[in-house]
């Protein structure tokens, strides 16, 4: 057990191999697709952390059967089959469609902090049957969900606030989910389209989706629909264009969308969610970026085994900021290692695509030479914490100078870091971020480090495993 305020001593070098965690956003977006789905799902390599047991309590909430540490259906290399049991695999029995809850009583569904679960829930039951209260921890509860509400109601669903307008908690009265046409916004949260386009082939009619503005972590969009195709369902996507503009041509940058038609999403209906059998959980790319950034500071080297170049997910390109700032890589389909060398550089980075990582390289440039600015990164305010505001505060302790706007940070790293003990504000990724300050010549305490159980609960004993203390260097 983590204690309450976890002292780092200085870290000389970061060296070794980590096997990655489960992706957190990849594995509750399998679970809930395996729960719609016809047919029985072996899902492994699930993350364990507190996101995914909230949304794995959801489920059984809502009856479907989820089967833990299911026997190895292969066995071991130079091995007969022993049935023995694999503890990071499920087993679920798939609903063939939309959750249905007969009868009166509300159905009330605690889902913690975890907007993976909250948003895509909240969607997927509206085109059910039955009544369902959704909530959360007092920070939900400050987190927006307006734009996917709005998007709902446009295709006939009955969602209402029980508090305040635009936030959790939520009361939803599921009679089916007619369809249509939905017009939102994708500038505050990309979660609000990934969990329409889930949605959206359980509706009664076609759907289509237009995104009004721009779209931010575009990446999790494709990720969403990477996984719906695995599990049987397509859907076209016509990029923004100026009118005349011939459909071979490029589609148009965000900033330049003026008066072009919008990012649109056609999902046909009658299309059903079908188990692929088995998925295998890519490791959580957003997780691998303290270890790789940490050998890039150190100079030392890093290895990390779960995720690379075929990657889903947005956070694996990370490593390319890394190499912009000098340090060296090597990516590999299913691996990426990183080595660091001369001193680290300053950078201008458009993060829109990594807003998670966006926070290691926060920290990792109180250890470049010049300036670092990240852009991109407007939606940090409304994640667990207000990270804009967090950030930029708790590098302020350990000296760094800082400039906060809309949408970007910039960061004047300190000519020496300073000892400080680190709020984390209940946000796993403040915790594991800042915990890259122990990389200078000073003691940094972690305030609440259990915190990093949302996520990555094994996140402290990895890095000791992967870290040489400077006390032994001599």
């Amino acid at each position: 057990m983590l204690p309450d305020r976890l002292t780092l001593q200085p870290i000389a070098r970061f060296e070794g191999t980590l096997v990655l965690p489960g992706s957190k956003s990849l594995s509750n977006r399998i679970l809930l697709l395996s729960a719609l789905a016809e047919g029985e799902t072996e899902v492994t390599r699930v993350l364990d952390s507190e996101d995914t047991e909230v949304m794995l309590a959801a489920l059984r909430k809502l009856g479907i059967i989820v089967q833990e540490g299911v026997p190895r259906l292969e066995a071991p290399p130079g091995r007969a089959g022993d049935g023995a049991l694999r503890a990071d695999s499920l087993r679920i029995r798939g609903g063939a469609g939309p959750f249905r809850m007969p009868g009166s009583e509300p159905v009330e569904l605690f889902l913690g902090n975890a907007g993976t679960a909250m948003r895509p829930l909240t969607a997927v039951l509206t085109a059910g049957q039955g009544v369902f209260v959704l909530g959360g921890v007092p920070r939900m509860h400050e987190r927006p969900i307006g734009d996917l509400v709005t998007g709902l109601s446009q295709l006939g669903a009955c969602v209402t606030y029980l508090e305040r307008e635009g936030y959790p908690p939520l009361r939803i009265e599921a009679t089916g989910l007619p369809g249509g046409t939905a017009r939102i916004s994708g500038a505050t949260s990309s979660q609000f389209l990934s969990a329409l386009l889930l949605a959206a082939p359980l509706a009664h009619k076609d759907v289509t989706i237009e995104i009004v503005d721009r779209l931010v972590s575009e990446p999790y969009v494709n990720m969403t629909l990477a996984l719906m195709a695995r599990y049987g369902v397509q859907v076209k996507r016509s990029e923004p264009r100026r009118a005349g503009q011939a459909s071979s041509s490029e589609p148009l940058p965000a900033e330049e969308l003026g008066d072009a038609a919008p990012l649109r999403f056609e999902v046909r209906a009658g299309q059903r969610y079908r188990s692929p059998g088995r998925v295998l959980v890519e490791g959580d790319a957003s997780s691998a970026s303290y270890f790789l950034a940490g050998a890039a500071i150190t100079g030392g080297r890093v290895r990390v085994e779960g995720c690379g170049s075929d990657s889903l997910q947005g956070d694996a390109h990370f490593v390319e900021v890394l190499q912009r700032m000098g340090a060296g890589a090597r990516i590999e389909a299913d691996a990426i290692e990183v080595e660091g060398g001369a001193a680290l550089r300053g950078i201008e980075a458009d993060l829109t695509a990594m807003p998670d990582a966006a926070m290691t390289l926060a920290v990792a440039a109180l250890f470049a030479r010049g300036t670092t600015t990240l852009r991109g990164i407007g939606n940090w305010r409304v994640k667990e914490t207000d990270r804009m505001a967090a950030v930029s505060t708790e590098l302020g302790k350990l000296g760094a100078l800082t400039e906060m706007g809309p949408d970007f940070l910039v960061v004047h790293p300190p000519e020496r870091i300073r000892s400080a003990s680190i709020a984390t504000y209940n946000d796993h990724r403040m915790a594991m971020a800042f915990s890259l300050a122990a990389c200078g010549d000073a003691p940094v305490v972690i305030e609440n480090p259990a915190c990093v159980a949302k996520t990555f609960p094994s996140y402290f004993t990895e890095l000791e495993h992967l870290t040489v203390p400077a006390q032994r260097t001599a």
